[in-house]
């Protein structure tokens, strides 16, 4: 990674990174005589391209280097960041090849060499994403800093299946939860006692652990569990089963990370009605096809520009009997 300092970089405000940096009245932070760069967490979303901010987009857009991680939207990163040096950092479950201090060190290194610095992330920096960990680095090396929020897969992921996080008469209220960690005794207690969607990132490796938990605190065998993988992909798998079964399913499908788990009852509000096989789930139009749409546009008298976008084609949710019968 060069150390130069670009020409004429000028970089302060959140707004001038986004613009490139080129506002007038701008003053650049100035460390041994240099311009300083800056430093921005960009959450890139649940997966899908077009569910990015446009702040998102500007800011890569404007970036010198971008360091991304495993679950950021990157198939396009060329494109969206195209001056910019693009470095993998991103961490894999049991496997750390760049430690978290390391990562720091890389983007105050090139914050100081003068550069736009993106960390790029899925979800939101802010959730389950060490984000906070990240700015504090930042603030302690004086390096300008900013986020840019980004929508958390703990809701979108779920709404890609159909299944609310919240729905009236059913819950007012979901708690997001990392399963990295094994859950304490405690927290299954409060999980419980509050009641409402319990909604598990990276709960994968955890999640004998946590049925059994959250069944010794007493939460209902019948409680119904949805575990949507790879959302908004066209690898995303939906499996739904009961609190009692769910280890089963997850075993016999051998579920995977990246999924998301959603526990409570709005799990039943998810694709009503026969889910046997393989179906087009689309996740604007309630399981039409894009020539289906197209159609009723056409009727309808609006043009294909107007036609919302075509969902992934992606495997339909695989319940077992108990669940779908709303047992």
């Amino acid at each position: 990674m060069s150390t130069e300092q670009p020409a004429g970089k000028r970089i302060i405000s959140d707004d001038a990174f986004c613009a490139g940096a080129t506002s007038p009245g701008i003053h650049p932070a100035v460390e041994g005589g240099r311009a300083m760069g800056e430093v921005a967490l960009v959450g890139g979303g649940p997966g899908a391209a077009d569910l990015m901010t446009v702040r998102a987009r500007d800011v890569l857009a404007a970036a010198d280097v971008v360091y991304y991680d495993r679950l950021a939207p990157t198939d396009e990163l060329r494109a969206w960041a195209p001056q910019a040096a693009l470095f993998d950092v991103g961490k894999r479950p049991g496997h750390h090849r760049i430690t978290q201090e390391n990562i720091h060190a890389m983007m105050i290194a090139s914050a100081r060499a003068g550069q736009r610095v993106v960390r790029f992330k899925g979800g939101d920096p802010f959730v389950f994403g060490r984000g906070c960990e990240e700015v504090a680095a930042c603030r302690e090396a004086g390096i300008p800093v900013t986020v840019v929020p980004g929508v958390t897969s703990a809701v979108a992921v779920p709404a890609a299946a159909g299944i609310p996080v919240t729905a009236r008469g059913v819950t007012r209220a979901f708690s997001v939860i990392s399963g990295h960690d094994p859950l304490s005794e405690e927290e299954f207690a409060s999980l419980v006692g509050l009641g409402g969607t319990i909604v598990i990132l990276m709960g994968v490796g955890t999640l004998g652990h946590t049925v059994e938990g959250l069944r010794r605190h007493g939460l209902p065998a019948t409680t119904p569990v949805g575990i949507v993988e790879n959302g908004y992909s066209r690898q995303q798998r939906v499996s739904v089963a009961s609190l009692e079964d769910v280890l089963g399913v997850a075993a016999s499908r051998r579920v995977s990370s990246p999924a998301v788990l959603v526990i409570g009852e709005v799990v039943r509000l998810a694709a009503p009605g026969p889910l046997a096989g393989e179906a087009v789930v689309d996740r604007y139009a309630a399981a039409k096809t894009r020539h289906a749409i197209l159609e009723a546009a056409a009727a309808a008298g609006v043009g294909e520009g107007r036609a919302f976008p075509a969902a992934d084609h992606a495997a339909a949710p695989q319940w077992t009997p108990d669940v779908r019968a709303g047992a």
